[in-house]
C-alpha cells in the first residue's frame, strides 16, 4: 500500500504585520517589546537622520528667538524659558517669538507627515494635500464661516477640518477604484476639485465685507505673523492625537507598496489602513490649515528630500515630519529677515518655492519618462 505525499506547499497562516518569514523585504533592525508581543522596525540610518534634522530644527530655532529687530543674548533667551528674564525681554521671547517657533515646528511636522502619506498611498510623487485640493477644501471651509456665518476662531478652526475633509471623502469617492491608475487619478480630480474651490473661496470674498475680506485674505496666505498660545494650545493638543495614529498606522504603508494582493496575503486589512491612513493625513493637514492657514511647499517636497537622505525603501512619515519642521521654521526666519523692516507670510515664501519645486519634479519625471 502506498501513500501519496502532495507536492504542494503546506499551508501557513498569514504572518503578523511587520514580520517576513523568508528574507527581508524591509531592512533595519527590530526591537521586540512585551515578550515579543510588540514589535518595532528601526534603522539606524534613519535615526540618526531624524536626530540631525532635530538638531537644526534647534539651531534655527536659538537663531530665531536671540535674533531680530531687538536681539536679546542665548543667556538671557535661557533666563526668560525659565522664568528668570526681565519684564520686556520676557514677553519678546516668551509672548512673541516661542509661540511662533513651536507653531511652526508643529505646522511644519504635521505637513511633512500628512504629505508622506499621502504620497506612499497614491505611489505619485504629487501626491500631496496642497496639490490634490485638501488644503483648499480646509481654506473654503475657513472662508464660508468667516463671510456667510461671522464664526470666531474657534468656529473656523472646526469649519476647516470639516472642508478637508468633506474634500478629501470627494476626492477619494470619485476616484475610487483598483490598478495602478488610482494615485494619477487622485492628483488630477485633486487638482480640478482644488480649483474649483479656489473659485468658490473667491466667489465669497466678493461678497464679503471690506474687514471680512481683508482678514480671510491674510488667512488665506497663511501666516505666522499672529501666532500665539491661543493659536499653539489647540493645534498641540489635536496634533497629541493625531501623530500617534499616524505613525502607527504607516506601518501597514510598507505593505501597501508592495501591492493590494500582496499586504492581504500578508494579513495586512487593507481597506481599514487606507481609511485609517486618508483621514488621520487629512486631519493632520486640515489642523494645520486652521491654525496658521494654507500652506504650500512643506508637504509636497519634505518626503521628496528626507528619502533622499534616509535611502531606505518605504514612507519616511517620521523623517518627514522632521524635514517639514525644518523647512517651515528656515522658511519662516527667512521670510522674517528677507525684506528689512517687513515680515512677509511665510505662505508667500514657501508659494514661490513651491512652484519652483514642483517644476522640477515635473522635469525630473518627463526625463526619467524618456529614459
Amino acid at each position: 500500500m502506498t501513500t501519496r505525499t502532495s507536492a504542494l506547499p503546506a499551508r501557513r497562516d498569514p504572518l503578523p504585520l511587520g514580520e517576513v518569514r523568508h528574507g527581508t523585504v524591509l531592512r533595519g533592525r527590530v526591537l521586540r517589546l512585551n515578550g515579543g508581543r510588540i514589535s518595532l522596525r528601526w534603522q539606524p540610518r534613519t535615526v540618526v537622520v531624524c536626530l540631525l534634522l532635530a538638531a537644526a530644527c534647534l539651531t534655527t530655532g536659538v537663531i530665531g528667538l536671540t535674533t531680530g529687530t531687538y536681539r536679546v543674548p542665548l543667556p538671557d533667551v535661557l533666563a526668560c524659558l525659565l522664568g528668570h528674564g526681565s519684564g520686556a525681554e520676557s514677553f519678546i521671547v516668551v509672548g512673541l517669538r516661542l509661540p511662533r517657533l513651536v507653531c511652526a515646528l508643529l505646522a511644519g511636522g504635521a505637513l511633512g507627515m500628512s504629505g508622506a502619506v499621502f504620497q506612499s498611498m497614491s505611489r505619485n510623487p504629487l501626491g500631496s494635500p496642497d496639490v490634490i485640493g485638501f488644503t483648499s477644501g480646509a481654506a473654503s471651509g475657513a472662508v464660508v464661516q468667516i463671510v456667510l456665518f461671522h464664526g470666531g476662531p474657534y468656529a473656523t478652526a472646526v469649519a476647516s477640518i470639516g472642508g478637508g475633509l468633506a474634500t478629501a471623502l470627494l476626492v477619494g469617492l470619485v476616484a475610487a477604484g483598483r490598478g495602478p491608475a488610482v494615485g494619477h487619478r487622485i492628483v488630477l480630480i485633486g487638482i480640478g476639485v482644488s480649483a474649483m474651490l479656489t473659485s468658490l473661496t473667491a466667489y465669497l470674498l466678493t461678497r464679503a465685507s471690506l474687514y471680512e475680506a481683508q482678514d480671510a485674505q491674510i488667512w488665506l496666505i497663511g501666516s505666522l505673523n499672529s501666532a500665539s498660545w491661543s493659536v499653539v494650545t489647540p493645534l498641540a493638543a489635536a496634533l497629541a492625537v493625531l501623530v500617534p495614529v499616524t505613525v502607527v498606522a504607516s506601518r501597514a504603508l510598507h505593505w501597501l507598496e508592495l501591492g493590494e494582493d500582496t499586504a492581504r496575503g500578508l494579513g495586512v486589512p487593507v481597506g481599514r489602513a487606507r481609511i485609517l491612513l486618508a483621514v488621520a493625513a487629512t486631519a493632520l493637514a486640515a489642523a494645520t490649515t486652521a491654525a496658521v492657514g494654507p500652506i504650500t511647499f512643506v508637504a509636497l517636497a519634505a518626503p521628496h528630500l528626507c528619502r533622499r537622505l534616509v535611502r531606505s525603501a518605504g514612507a519616511p512619515v517620521v523623517p518627514a515630519g522632521f524635514m517639514g519642521a525644518l523647512l517651515l521654521t528656515a522658511s519662516d526666519f527667512a521670510a522674517q529677515r528677507v525684506l528689512p523692516g517687513t515680515e512677509l507670510p511665510v505662505g508667500a515664501l514657501t508659494g514661490v518655492l513651491g512652484g519652483l519645486y514642483l517644476c522640477r519634479v515635473l522635469v525630473t519625471r518627463r526625463r526619467a519618462g524618456r529614459a
